[in-house]
């Protein structure tokens, strides 16, 4: 199952297909980040990674 990079929190497969960069790891989880800001989370995470 998919984990967050940041909290190490399990998430959805389906949530990894929408949320993950490019080489398929998530940045922020709902867990981490506020869910209306979450891809731009996870935008900023991956380009500063």
């Amino acid at each position: 199952m998919p984990t967050c990079e940041h909290c190490e929190a399990h998430v959805s497969d389906r949530f990894a297909r929408v949320f993950s960069d490019a080489r398929g790891r998530i940045h922020a989880c709902p867990n981490c980040s506020a869910n209306a800001g979450i891809a731009e989370v996870a935008k900023e995470r991956a380009q500063n990674a």
